[in-house]
């Protein structure tokens, strides 16, 4: 069955309340005080089915003082329903509640002349002209206007009528994305524990499910789930939900949290948006303080104008800001916001965020404003074209980062279920390159390719003894700053050309040691001395000497022979590989048959090599690091 959630707005004492009651059955005033003083404080809720079609109706204050309650129910809605009262018409809060339906881009909607049954007709045709007026060239232009009394009942089935009829219009939530439920009410049951309550705006809560409250990070598990008062196993986006935590107290949520998918959704503390301020009021200044209202939460925060002219944004304008706030708020693209004054109260402005994790940078300049220009939605454009043009700027401003892939649910708006399509269209298409779980800039990535080769051909030019580059030598020259992902890949990128050979070291593919004559002789000279000496390695000095070799070429030949792994240094020492490699057949074949210990000490080791205490300490603990032998008290134990 298909859910719609309708928002109610109006002025105070206009009869959302008792309209709301006379459609459901049920009194959304549930609080002791708003059943006292007659008026509506905080939300209430209620539901009907009509025509196959679940209505859940969230009730919002109509006074002045609890517009911040109203804005808490509002954001998740799918319909608004208009009350005014037909023996009064239009009042300030009228206004006011039409203005934030508006700004939040609420859909549709239907218009409700309460009280008809105290107003005569020509009072009752004065409302609807001054409504229709309201309402010109608005979502509202061309919605139903239906003369109604909560009292009587006349008109209750026009209205639900026109009801079903505004719900055609209402498009489907995704109900397989990430999981979000911005929570307006927590409350403890008895039996139960803690419930929270919430328009699900995106994806799908069931129980057992393990979900996260945020912000702050902590984790809960459903313990049940009620979709319009009955249990059921599973919430859907667009339906009002009632859910049971387990893991959590009620003293632990507030209102303005969100229930959501762990991993899912960032915390953030500035946001880069566009915003529309309304006519006639006070122009929006850079650096004013405000209230910012987004889902259920409001947060004390600053607007920063965006762009290198002007210092207000005047009335009936729209524009670009920063928005930094006091505590951290749970943002996503695309999400729709609205802007108070911070006092008194009044709302002045709303609009669509853009970036909920924008780079720091300056933010009035030329550049940023184009950056602003290039996220912002185009109505004129196809969705996949805004978003396409929206990611090519994320990656390019994320670097030599790269732009993970899980932030382009968040920072890009992009249905959680869609971001491997969104991934490979990127790809395809010449606009990213996908490196390990991030997405890079082609430039930037062309640019690292670049560096590295002309880095290489310095070294080999400056070094050509040497065999290369290490891996992390080379990635703190060039990319220190970067992601290693993002590095290996330009690596393997160059590998697969055949422009750069990976091994021990990084080197050019053409690049070849190249020794004089009097190198190679050193060279082939030094090699055979250790190899001939065995486990008893001569004196370097002494080597050159013999050899008349100069000392610097015998440094020279030493260290590529080590990089090249013939020779091997323990402690100060310096081997042949193949004298080592000897040394632990040998000491491996004197495991006795059977599986029984064989024990060796250093005087048995050093009669059974022929060596000095010298060579026989680094040695035998040569052979412990390699797992040959192992030590235990004065003996070694052959494993």
């Amino acid at each position: 069955m298909k859910s719609v959630v309708v928002g109610t707005a109006g002025h105070i004492d206009h009869g959302k309340s008792a309209l709301v009651r006379a459609l459901t059955g049920t009194d959304p005033d549930r609080l002791k005080e708003e059943k006292e003083r007659g008026i509506t404080i905080d939300l209430g809720f209620a539901h009907t089915a009509i025509d196959g079609i679940n209505f859940a109706f969230v009730d919002v204050p109509g006074h002045e003082r609890f517009v911040k309650n109203m804005l808490a129910g509002v954001g998740g809605i799918d319909l608004v329903l208009l009350v005014v009262a037909a023996d009064e018409s239009v009042m300030p809060q009228t206004r006011e509640h039409f203005d934030i339906c508006r700004l939040l881009r609420v859909p549709t909607g239907v218009i409700a002349l309460t009280k008809a049954d105290l107003a005569d007709p020509e009072t009752l045709e004065l409302a609807r002209l001054e409504v229709r007026e309201l309402a010109a060239g608005s979502f509202l232009d061309a919605a139903p206007i239906v003369p109604v009394s909560a009292r009587t009942g006349a008109g209750l089935d026009e209205l639900r009528r026109a009801l079903v009829a505004a719900s055609a219009g209402v498009s489907a939530r995704a109900a397989d994305g990430a999981a979000r439920l911005p929570i307006d009410r927590v409350f403890s049951m008895k039996g139960f524990g803690t419930v929270v309550t919430g328009t699900l705006v995106s994806g799908t809560v069931a129980i057992d499910r393990e979900l996260v409250v945020v912000p702050g990070g902590r984790p809960v598990k459903v313990r049940g789930v009620q979709v319009h008062g009955a249990r059921q196993t599973a919430a859907a986006a667009g339906q009002r939900s009632a859910v049971n935590l387990g893991g959590v107290e009620v003293d632990d949520i507030a209102r303005g949290q969100n229930l959501v998918t762990p991993a899912a959704f960032e915390e953030t503390r500035v946001a880069d948006a566009a915003v529309e301020v309304l006519p006639g009021v006070k122009p929006l200044r850079h650096g004013a303080r405000v209230r910012f209202h987004q889902g259920t939460a409001e947060i004390m925060g600053r607007v920063a104008l965006i762009g290198p002219e002007g210092a207000v944004v005047a009335p009936g304008q729209r524009a670009y800001v920063r928005i930094r706030l006091e505590s951290p708020a749970v943002l996503a693209r695309g999400d729709r916001y609205i802007l108070r004054t911070y006092s008194p109260p009044a709302t002045i402005a709303g609009g669509v965020i853009l970036d909920p994790q924008p780079p720091r940078g300056r933010i009035r300049s030329e550049s940023a404003l184009a950056r602003s220009t290039v996220l912002d939605f185009d109505p004129s454009a196809a969705r996949d074209d805004s978003e396409r043009r929206a990611a090519v700027a994320l990656i390019a401003d994320s670097g030599s980062s790269g732009l993970p892939i899980a932030a382009l649910v968040s920072r890009l708006g992009v249905d959680s279920r869609a971001v491997e399509e969104r991934v490979r269209r990127l790809v395809d298409s010449g606009d990213a390159t996908l490196a390990g779980d991030v997405l890079v800039a082609p430039d930037v990535l062309a640019r690292l390719e670049a560096s590295i080769v002309a880095a290489l051909a310095e070294h080999h030019r400056a070094q050509p003894l040497s065999e290369g580059v290490p891996r992390e030598e080379l990635r703190a020259q060039l990319f220190r700053r970067g992601r290693q992902t993002i590095f290996d890949h330009a690596l393997t990128v160059l590998a697969a050309r055949g422009q750069v050979a990976l091994r021990d070291r990084v080197a050019l593919a053409t690049h070849r040691l190249e020794l004089s004559p009097d190198e190679e002789r050193a060279r082939a000279g030094i090699e055979r001395a250790y190899r001939d000496a065995g486990l008893r390695p001569p004196d370097t000095a002494t080597v050159a000497a013999e050899l008349g070799i100069a000392a610097a070429v015998a440094d020279r030949m030493l260290k590529l022979l080590q990089r090249q792994k013939v020779l091997v240094r323990i402690d100060t020492l310096l081997f042949h590989d193949e004298a080592l490699k000897r040394l632990k057949a040998e000491v491996a074949a004197l495991k006795a048959p059977g599986g029984a210990a064989t024990r060796i000490d250093v005087a048995t080791f050093k009669e059974r090599f022929g060596v000095s205490r010298k060579f026989a300490i680094p040695l035998l603990e040569y052979l412990d690091r390699e797992r040959v032998t192992r030590r235990m008290g004065d003996w070694r134990v052959v494993l």
